[in-house]
């Protein structure tokens, strides 16, 4: 397709094994859960910062073991009793009695528990003593923030999602350059496709990151 037709398209998310970027930063996370079911007490909290791969680690693992993803307002006691189960954003509130009841339920043959995170379950909120224990005891798998190679593969797939292919020079610029967090790659990225007219250049990544630091110098 000539790019000077190009049309502003974006696939939705798909979260599978061959689309996710596999680096240092996140294989100790990949180690963690190719372990299961061995993890002890059946539970794994997936920690790490915004944007890194916690939801698409945590949906491969739940599609590859027919675990039943539960809501964080409401979640399924019954629906965990047997299977594993899938709770994103445990940090950010869960009531109390039925995160506990969760954690228990992930002990039994056939169950098991994956939270994702930003923070460590011992340092999340818990009215009940018995709860702050079961937390305190959690198995923790985290995923550091990215490195260039996590960020290229990202670059990468965003563009790709957006039916762009820039020319190389592009890559290697842009990690020059940009914030060292995958939020940020979306957002180069969106800007950049939102304000081409014509072929993504190195020109463009540099008036889209002039236009953000307002630090002319860092172009020189």
């Amino acid at each position: 397709m000539n790019q000077q037709l190009r049309l502003k398209l974006q696939r939705p998310a798909r979260y599978t094994r061959e689309e996710f970027v596999r680096a240092a930063p996140n294989a100790e996370a990949l180690a963690a859960l190719e372990s299961w079911p061995r993890w002890p007490g059946g539970c794994l909290a997936l920690v790490g910062p915004e944007g890194v791969g916690k939801t698409h680690l945590a949906r491969i693992w739940a599609a590859e073991t027919g675990a039943v993803v539960l809501s964080r307002e409401a979640p399924d006691l019954t629906a965990a009793a047997d299977r594993p189960a899938l709770l994103e954003d445990a940090d950010r509130g869960v009531a109390g009695e039925a995160l506990f009841h969760l954690i228990n339920l992930a002990a039994r043959a056939g169950a098991g528990l994956l939270m994702t995170a930003r923070s460590r379950p011992c340092g999340w909120p818990a009215e009940l003593p018995d709860l702050r224990s079961r937390l305190n005891a959690v198995f923790v798998a985290e995923i550091a923030p990215p490195d260039d190679a996590v960020l290229e593969g990202v670059l990468r797939k965003l563009f790709r999602d957006r039916g762009i292919r820039p020319p190389a020079e592009v890559y290697p610029y842009l990690l020059r350059r940009m914030s060292r967090s995958v939020p940020e790659a979306q957002e180069v990225v969106r800007r950049m496709d939102e304000a081409a007219d014509g072929p993504i250049s190195r020109l463009l990544a540099r008036s889209i990151l002039e236009a953000e630091s307002q630090n002319f110098d860092l172009f020189e």
